[in-house]
């Protein structure tokens, strides 16, 4: 079975996480391992009306487990626990940074400090405009590390005609670099 850590962060877009996890769930022989900031469980309340707690009674409950914030005892704190690959949607600049430092004040930080010792996937969609070059020297030294960056940005080739089509751009490259392509990835296609 596949196990995938998703991050969710106090950054704007709760849209991404709840998307993303909707067409995990649809992944067969996968189990995400949830974790949520305070601020992101705040975030998803402003943007959406509803506590992530509700948002997950849409899920199957056997395709995730939640995992406390605060709890460094948590065997996502690791390396011994395997998992295939971590993805923070949407990742804060101050989360981004804490991880570019190699800080573990939170289950977040710890996990994706295991992930990039362990040499497996981390995905870090950093949601922030403008970036200054502190933000930028940060995102290099977590690539040069292996953290793929991955910012939310649209793609319009596609013709979105909701919010949710623009979203699912994102989400598709974030599966796409999971190795969980699924049928619902639109793709470029030349006129041509």
């Amino acid at each position: 079975m596949k196990q995938i850590i998703v991050a969710i962060t106090g950054a704007t877009g709760a849209l991404y996480p709840l998307r993303l996890l909707k067409r995990l769930c649809q992944q067969e022989n996968l189990l995400m391992h949830i974790i949520i900031s305070p601020w992101g469980e705040q975030v998803m309340v402003e943007e959406t009306g509803r506590t992530f707690l509700q948002w997950l009674d849409e899920l199957p409950f056997a395709s995730y487990q939640l995992h406390d914030h605060k709890d460094l005892a948590s065997s996502l704190s690791s390396g011994s626990f395997s998992i295939d690959a971590m993805v923070v949607i949407p990742c804060t600049m101050g989360t981004l940074g804490g991880i570019a430092c190699g800080l573990s004040s939170n289950l977040i930080e710890r996990a994706a400090s295991v992930t990039l010792k362990e040499r497996r996937p981390l995905i870090l969609v950093a949601r922030e405009t403008p970036l200054s070059s502190i933000h930028l020297q940060q995102m290099l030294l977590l690539s040069n590390a292996g953290a793929m960056i991955l910012p939310p940005v649209p793609t319009f080739y596609n013709h979105p005609e909701t919010v949710e089509d623009i979203v699912d751009s994102t989400v598709d490259r974030v599966l796409d670099t999971l190795s969980l392509s699924d049928e619902k990835i639109k793709r470029w296609s030349s006129s041509k």
